[in-house]
């Protein structure tokens, strides 16, 4: 059984049908779960009713850093009031973003501890996005305590002295397309590396489709040939690599296909 740990399901990208297109192939597939990323306020709304709605969906919700330039008191008022909900497993995505700087990096850091101080209030924990922030990213976690809430570093892009820093902070690691990719030497060597019990697998769909369909849109049906890259890379079975990743999902933030 696998979990696609992060991917986005909400959104002009899906209608209605398409959805349920989509989560057919992916059960079809073998993935019995997903955790569904919100990364605006209606967003998050359209994510957390999904969630009601089908328990094997399960929520994170946040402001994306390149949204960061909408937030106001009363997005984070609502977002909390959302959040509180127990179909809600992570406090994100959040982080910097600072490859595209589409909202000030001010703003994002701000957005991010915020969302940090949320998450501990809660008691749950974070779902980081960082692109050319890596040591900044980890700055703010160390500085706003995130440590105490843990979370996952999405996407993992970085090396492994940031998977160290991480490691340390008691994140976990989510590997997604990027690890099939020719040039992703280093992510591959991480995905090796981390500890068992940190690693998880995603889509980030519908982007960074895994190869051989990269450049098409991706789905969450497509988490297993990331999972098979990752089981590979660590001389596992693809079965086994399964039961590891969603033991460490529900470890981590209690995700459970009967929520």
């Amino acid at each position: 059984m696998l979990v696609d740990s992060h991917c986005h399901l909400t959104g002009s990208h899906l209608s209605e049908d398409a959805l349920v297109a989509v989560l057919e192939r992916a059960h079809r597939a073998g993935v019995a779960g997903f955790i569904a990323v919100g990364t605006d306020l209606a967003d998050c709304r359209q994510v957390l009713a999904l969630a009601r709605l089908r328990p094997a969906v399960q929520a994170s919700l946040g402001v994306h850093p390149h949204e960061a330039a909408g937030w106001n008191p009363d997005v984070a008022g609502a977002l909390e009031t959302l959040a509180r909900d127990p179909a809600v497993r992570f406090i994100g995505e959040t982080g910097l973003d600072w490859h595209y700087d589409l909202s000030p990096r001010e703003t994002q850091e701000e957005v991010f501890r915020a969302h940090i101080i949320l998450a501990r209030r809660l008691a749950k924990p974070v779902m980081v996005h960082t692109r050319a922030a890596p040591l900044e990213t980890i700055r703010i976690l160390q500085e706003e305590g995130a440590s105490q809430v843990g979370g996952v570093i999405h996407c993992f892009s970085e090396d492994r002295a940031f998977a160290t820093k991480a490691l340390d902070l008691g994140f976990h690691l989510s590997f997604s397309g990027i690890v099939t990719f020719k040039n992703a030497e280093a992510i591959r060597e991480v995905a090796a590396w981390a500890p068992e019990d940190r690693i998880l697998v995603e889509t980030d769909s519908p982007y960074l489709a895994p190869v051989p369909f990269r450049g098409k849109p991706n789905e969450p049906a497509l988490v297993t040939y990331v999972a098979a890259q990752v089981a590979a890379l660590r001389h596992l079975a693809p079965e086994q690599l399964a039961e590891i990743t969603t033991r460490n999902l529900e470890a981590l933030c209690g995700w459970s296909p009967s929520s």
